[in-house]
C-alpha cells in the first residue's frame, strides 16, 4: 500500500495530477473539495456547515473535514492499494489525526509530495478555471487570494511536519501536465 498526501496551494494542479496517478498506481483519490462538493451539494449537515466556511476562503474547521474524511476511508480501505490525500491534511493537527486514522488501518503515509508554484501563476489558474468551474471560490480575485494567503499562513506548518518525518518532497509545478506528471512519478517509483 502506498499512501500519499499530494500538497500544494489552490490552483497547483492536485486534482489533475491525482487523476494521473490515480490510474498509473491504482490508488483512491481522496479529494477533501469534492468531498466537501458531495456534502454541500447533498447539503447534509456537515455539507452546510463547510459551506458557510469555504464561501468565505477560509478552511474548514477539522472537526468537519476529519468526520467526512474518515467516512471516506472507511467506504475503500479493504479494497484499496493505497491513497491519495489530496486537500487534506491542512493542518498540523489534521495531519495527526490522519496519522492515527491510518495507523488504526496497519498504514501510513508514505511521502507528502508538495507542487510549487508561484502565487501569480495560481491566481491566473484559478481565475481560467472559474470561467468554467461553475465555483464561487474560482470567480473572485480578492477570495482567491485570500486563499492562497490562507494556505501560506495556515498549511505551509506542513513543510516542516513531514520534513521532520523525512517524507517531504518538493516538485516544480510548473510546465505541461506530462512533465509535471513525470516529475512526480520519479517520486513515487522510489516509494515502491
Amino acid at each position: 500500500m502506498i499512501n500519499i498526501v499530494l500538497f500544494g496551494p489552490p490552483g497547483a494542479g492536485k486534482g489533475t495530477q491525482a487523476e494521473k496517478l490515480k490510474s498509473t498506481y491504482n490508488l483512491v483519490h481522496i479529494s477533501t473539495g469534492d468531498v466537501f462538493r458531495f456534502n454541500i451539494k447533498n447539503e447534509t449537515e456537515l455539507g452546510i456547515l463547510a459551506k458557510s466556511y469555504i464561501d468565505k476562503g477560509a478552511l474548514v474547521p477539522d472537526e468537519v473535514t476529519i468526520d467526512m474524511l474518515s467516512a471516506e476511508v472507511d467506504k475503500t480501505i479493504a479494497s484499496s492499494q493505497g491513497y491519495i490525500f489530496d486537500g487534506f491534511p491542512r493542518t498540523e493537527a489534521q495531519a495527526e489525526a490522519l496519522d492515527k486514522l491510518l495507523k488504526e488501518k496497519n498504514t501510513q503515509i508514505d511521502a507528502m509530495i508538495a507542487l510549487e508554484v508561484e502565487d501569480e501563476v495560481l491566481v491566473e489558474r484559478l481565475l481560467e478555471r472559474g470561467k468554467t468551474s461553475g465555483r464561487a471560490d474560482d470567480a473572485d480575485e480578492a477570495v482567491i487570494r485570500n486563499r492562497i494567503k490562507v494556505y501560506y499562513n495556515e498549511t505551509a506548518i506542513l513543510k516542516h511536519f513531514y520534513e521532520q518525518q523525512n517524507k517531504y518532497v518538493g516538485v516544480d509545478g510548473v510546465g505541461s501536465i506530462e512533465e509535471i506528471t513525470q516529475r512526480i512519478e520519479k517520486v513515487m517509483n522510489s516509494l515502491k
